[in-house]
């Protein structure tokens, strides 16, 4: 369960029930709303759900 606002790699997988490797892949397009702190990318919830129902309405 996410209970602060920034997930890591592992909790976002987990979230959107895809592996990291389709996380890292969607990192180097560009693709997902992504912060990297000291080294590590974060993923802010709110910008997450938003960027999902970005994609809904674009399929």
């Amino acid at each position: 369960m996410i209970t602060s606002g920034l997930m890591t790699i592992d909790d976002l997988a987990g979230y959107l029930k895809v592996t990291r490797r389709t996380i890292y892949e969607w990192l180097k397009l560009n693709k997902i709303p992504a912060v990297k702190l000291v080294g590590q990318w974060r993923f802010k919830k709110d910008k997450i759900d938003a960027w999902l129902d970005g994609q809904a309405r674009h399929n």
